[in-house]
């Protein structure tokens, strides 16, 4: 009888695979979060004025937490 030997999977293949899919996983990650709607845009907050001299929300803050958005 014949020994049934299967293909032995080269160390370079291997990592080529490993990488390519790394590489799509990768590159859909960027991309994904870009195609969704973005129909909805944020209200201005109105500007809170402290009396006291504290806290206030200029054009300044809300340029931040544009910014600052994740």
């Amino acid at each position: 009888m014949s020994k049934i030997t299967t293909p032995q999977i080269s160390r370079r293949r291997l990592m080529l695979a490993g990488a390519t899919t790394a590489g799509a996983a990768a590159a859909v990650a960027v991309i994904a979060p870009g195609a969704r709607d973005v129909t909805a845009t944020a209200t201005p907050a109105k500007k809170a004025v402290d009396p006291n001299g504290g806290y206030q929300v200029t054009e300044h803050v809300l340029r931040y937490y544009d910014t600052a958005r994740v």
